[in-house]
């Protein structure tokens, strides 16, 4: 098999999956959230603070210098770099490190005319 197609074939996966990922957290949060229990609310709040988390991790990556590579390799190197700052993003998400997904899910529930603070 010819590693370019490989490299290529990946790449389109890749960039395919990105776009799903991206457009699914969208439409979830444009979902009408009145009637959500308070599970499906913070679970979106804590959808969108991984997603953001992921979305900064990648940029602040953009900074480091990189190797002039382009073997297959490197795209590979590239997947898992991106797995990894999936994976930290949402262990950072559940450790309520950042509180940003808490932070909306208390505003959304004010939004709602429901005191989170009454909630158990």
């Amino acid at each position: 098999m010819d590693i370019g197609n490989l490299n290529s074939i990946y790449s389109d996966l890749y960039s395919s999956a990105s776009t799903a990922a991206s457009s699914k957290l969208e439409e979830q949060l444009k979902s009408d959230y009145s009637g959500a229990t308070d599970e499906e609310l913070m679970d979106a709040c804590k959808k969108f603070e991984s997603y953001f988390l992921e979305q900064m991790f990648k940029e602040m990556m953009k900074t480091i210098p990189q190797s002039d590579s382009s073997s297959a390799n490197s795209k590979l190197v590239d997947y898992f770099k991106d797995e990894m700052v999936r994976d930290a993003a949402e262990q950072s998400t559940e450790s309520n490190s950042l509180g940003l997904a808490q932070m909306l899910y208390e505003q959304m529930k004010r939004n709602m005319g429901v005191d989170p603070k009454s909630i158990s």
